[in-house]
């Protein structure tokens, strides 16, 4: 080495994101990159001793929300809080480029049903400096992270751009609307985006309640797009599915085929059909083994909604007397809430509303969340479980859990992934070798909850806390957050520790590794409210070979880029 190093750790435990067998040497950086790992190193202008610490590459975010917070805030958190240090945005098919000017209020109405971000918040924050979608680059280009960042071509702003109000109405495309969207498709890839999106879920909607624009959008448009990303030669498919229309696994292998490029699948377990990610799993191995690239993306824990007082939900948000004070800030409604005789009245009262609203009323699967929190609770520690203990209405027990910590408590209530009270079937889906660890929706459903810290969550409790089953080793996890990731997106400039890799690491205190409970703040646009979550044990985040963040506090270092692909 001829120059001296700029930042040298020593004595760490290198895990090096390949599944290797971990071991003890110095590392050193050098103008962004690991420039030597072993023995001899000589004095950096920085030192870090890591004796007795983790040192392992930076976590790869592959599925984010942050498409508006990057246009107002330089800190990708809670992403970045728990190990990031590159994002993936623009997933869902939702997002905020191309757009007409008069387009604004419609993309907004989209994200803010879809991805729970208040319209408020995005109204004050976005600046709205772009057009096309190679624009919206330029403008995050030319700002600064504590992350790397890259995007996706969103396809429901790409179809309202090119259709305007036919394409938001769901109507089937013209050819002239396939070729243009096939166009802009590749002119989003040649700008540097890493993939495209798009969704078919009934699940996403916009805040008026109509369904995403890309909901049954039909092969041939989706075709024309596969055929634009072959002639690119990049980027990926990110594609959400119920699967509730048929042939919807079969329509994705075309794409597969059509477009030469990998795809990525949203893969859950629901209550209703509990074994049918099971069965699809199959099929992509089918379609794998048969010389296509598709991978179902998982998360490592439940979908889960937080509820609480403070939280854009509770279990009485539908019942007449708490509606009356819903519109009050969190001060004043908790004067109400702390009056016996309107405690009385709400509880006395029957929820108003649709039925997939009254799912804030399924005690049997509602849990104290904890701190640190519990995402794999015993049946015994439900609601309806303590109520029949106590010889209590549930409804009682959740109104006094709910005003623990000053009218802050929070109930966890798991929606995918916990048809047997367990994660058992999590644990299958993080094993299989088609599946990708993500869908931690960093920067989205803001009110309800804080799954960006499923990247701490999959080392703490995959590796050394769970009790109900089976763990993974420390070095297999790390790959999955890291190589694994990295490698899907194409980046193949990081996710591993070697020399001539960029310089994207953590330093673990590993027995200290723990997640806190979740909390709101309103550092949003607008003074808008957003969950958070801290984790205690990272002693160093490292970007770019800049130290970002120290024991979990910013440095005010921001060497996070845009990647283009």
């Amino acid at each position: 080495m001829s120059a001296s190093p700029s930042l040298v750790i020593r004595n760490g435990t290198i895990v090096d994101g390949s599944g290797g067998a971990p071991y003890q040497a110095d590392l050193a950086i050098a103008s962004g990159k690991i420039s030597a790992i072993g023995g001899g190193i000589p004095l950096g202008e920085e030192e870090i001793d890591a004796r007795g610490k983790l040192v392992t590459p930076g976590f790869i975010d592959l599925h984010t929300h942050y498409d508006a917070q990057v246009t107002w805030s330089e800190r990708l958190s809670p992403s970045t809080w728990n190990g990031v240090t590159t994002v993936l945005c623009g997933n869902c098919g939702v997002g905020f480029a191309p757009c007409h000017e008069d387009q604004h209020a419609m993309l907004i109405n989209l994200m803010e049903g879809v991805e729970d971000i208040p319209e408020v918040v995005l109204s004050e924050g976005l600046p709205w400096n772009w057009h096309s979608f190679p624009d919206y680059l330029d403008a995050i280009a030319a700002r600064r992270y504590d992350a790397d960042v890259a995007f996706q071509v969103p396809h429901a702003a790409l179809r309202v751009y090119v259709m305007g109000q036919r394409g938001a109405d769901r109507e089937p495309a013209t050819e002239q609307d396939r070729q243009r969207m096939a166009q802009l498709t590749a002119e989003g890839l040649r700008a540097g985006a890493l993939g495209f999106s798009t969704s078919r879920t009934l699940n996403h909607r916009s805040a008026d309640g109509r369904h995403i624009p890309t909901l049954r959008a039909e092969e041939a448009e989706l075709t024309a797009i596969a055929q634009a990303m072959r002639a690119v030669g990049s980027g990926w498919m990110q594609i959400v599915s119920d699967f509730e229309q048929e042939g919807e696994i079969e329509l994705f292998r075309r794409l597969a085929n059509e477009s030469g490029r990998p795809v990525t699948i949203s893969l859950l377990q629901s209550d209703t059909k509990p074994d049918n990610w099971r069965a699809l799993l199959d099929r992509i191995a089918e379609a794998n083994a048969e010389g296509l690239r598709i991978t179902g993306q998982i998360r490592s824990r439940p979908t889960s909604v937080l509820l609480g007082f403070e939280l854009s939900q509770n279990p009485f948000m539908g019942r007449p007397s708490y509606k009356q004070i819903a519109h009050l800030p969190f001060a004043e409604r908790l004067v109400h809430l702390r009056d016996p005789a309107f405690r009385a009245r709400v509880l006395g009262e029957a929820f108003e509303g649709s039925s997939r609203g009254r799912r804030v009323e399924r005690w049997d699967r509602m849990y104290p969340l904890g701190d640190p929190p519990d995402y794999e609770p015993t049946a015994d520690k439900s609601v309806a479980a303590r109520a029949a203990r106590e010889g209590r209405a549930p409804e009682e027990v959740v109104y006094d859990l709910l005003m623990e910590r000053d009218g802050k408590g929070i109930l966890y209530l798991p929606v995918t992934n916990y048809a047997g009270g367990n994660l058992d079937v999590v644990r299958d889906m993080i094993a299989d070798p088609n599946t990708l660890i993500g869908l931690g929706d960093g920067g989205a459903h803001v009110g309800i909850m804080c799954d960006a810290t499923a990247t701490s969550y999959t080392l703490t409790h995959w590796t050394r806390d769970r009790d109900r089953g089976g763990l993974f080793s420390v070095p297999w996890i790390i790959k999955r957050l890291t190589s694994d990731n990295a490698a899907a997106i194409g980046l193949n400039d990081r996710g591993l520790l070697r020399a001539g890799m960029k310089a994207d690491l953590n330093i673990l205190d590993y027995d200290a590794l723990r997640l806190r409970s979740p909390e709101i703040v309103y550092d949003l646009p607008a003074g808008g409210k957003r969950l958070v979550q801290r984790t205690e044990g990272f002693d160093a985040t490292i970007v770019s070979g800049e130290v970002v963040y120290r024991n979990g506090e910013a440095t005010g270092a921001l060497p996070g880029r845009l990647v283009r692909g």
